[in-house]
């Protein structure tokens, strides 16, 4: 059912085995460990875009936050306008939610390839999606891309005399598949390798999470689910990574390492360039505005004066002003002779103050 992961992700394991081979031989434990740790990398490098996509769009999500808590506290009665209205602003400032989610999905079924890839090496095992084969059986048999002779490498290498396939929990019925080639591991030898790997990986999760919330504005973090997911990210992931260990391939967590490894030289790295694009831009918006300026001991220009400046063959400013004002005297002379007189000295008297006292007298 998932063949069409399960052989893409053997084919680049092969790939890089046989590239390593040629300089630490074949059943190197150094050759398959970084035949693990270059899958990761090839897988990485095809989603650097997708990665910087992804952090671009988290980024406009949290300069649109204020913009859809207004529209989520609009329309919070009805659903089906603060949906439209949520994807005409998404469509008006080209915001794909998708993008955002895209690496993580890609590299959700690489990882489960893998697991899948490296338990076959050894099947046998008795659990759920076990063959329960002897150990000669295994051992004559081809995993996916892989030919025997590549399972019986696979089964001899060692990494600090720990085989890449075992893990702290595993069943001793699966140790002995490892007895022909090589030995059969201890726990012990499994543990010292394993739970470095454990811690290392744990940390490296908890740095990774906590460089990224750094990054976040002080609105995305005051988001109810942008808090949740920080602590899940912060605590609860590296835990998961320490608890889930022992029941996980030595060559899975050298996987999660490596992830981790990149994803810390990435995010460094694109952030910079980010912060480096966005310095050039507000370094531009300046030296435009110090071109708009006007030079020292130049008179400023008014420009609502070229704006009110009359066209060709109309009335000039001062000649409307002084129409204006001669209007204006006009209708003062009429309001005087109509509402009242004037005084001797040439002020006007209001029309009513007569009567006013006339009424007071009374």
């Amino acid at each position: 059912m998932l063949d069409i992961i399960y052989w893409p992700v053997s084919a680049i394991l092969w790939f890089w085995h046989k590239a390593f081979g040629f300089v630490f031989g074949p059943d190197s434990g150094l050759t398959w460990s970084l035949a693990v740790v270059f899958l990761v990398f090839t897988l990485r490098l095809v989603l650097y875009k997708p990665f910087v996509k992804q952090v671009r769009t988290t980024r406009q999500m949290q300069e649109l936050q204020p913009q859809i808590k207004e529209l989520q506290k609009k329309y919070k009665n009805d659903r089906e306008t603060m949906a439209r209205e949520m994807q005409k602003l998404q469509k008006e400032h080209g915001f794909n939610p998708l993008m955002g989610c895209l690496p993580v999905l890609v590299q959700v079924p690489v990882f489960l390839g893998l697991f899948h890839v490296l338990r076959s090496f050894n099947r046998t095992g008795h659990g759920w999606g076990q063959l329960g084969l002897t150990p000669e059986q295994n051992a004559s048999i081809g995993n996916y891309i892989f030919s025997a002779t590549d399972v019986q490498s696979f089964l001899s290498a060692r990494i600090f005399g720990a085989p890449i396939a075992a893990f702290i929990t595993a069943p001793v019925s699966e140790l002995q598949a490892f007895a022909d080639w090589g030995g059969t591991p201890t726990r012990m030898s499994i543990a010292l390798v394993a739970i470095p790997l454990m811690v290392i990986a744990g940390v490296a999760t908890h740095f990774n999470a906590r460089a990224s919330v750094a990054r976040q504005t002080p609105e995305a973090a005051a988001n109810p689910q942008a808090a949740i997911m920080n602590k899940l990210s912060l605590w609860v992931f590296p835990l998961g990574v320490m608890v889930g260990g022992p029941f996980l391939m030595i060559g899975i967590l050298l996987y999660w390492v490596a992830n981790n490894i990149w994803t810390y030289g990435q995010q460094h790295l694109v952030f910079g360039r980010m912060e480096k694009e966005e310095e050039a831009k507000k370094q531009k918006k300046l030296e435009l505005r110090a071109q708009n300026a006007p030079k020292p001991g130049a008179k400023p220009v008014d420009v609502r004066k070229k704006q009110d400046a009359p066209a060709d063959g109309a009335p000039s400013a001062n000649g409307t002003a002084a129409s204006n004002g001669a209007a204006a005297n006009q209708g003062a002379k009429q309001s005087a002779k109509q509402g009242g007189k004037r005084k001797p000295g040439g002020q006007q008297r209001p029309g009513n103050r007569g009567r006013a006292n006339q009424k007071r007298k009374r």
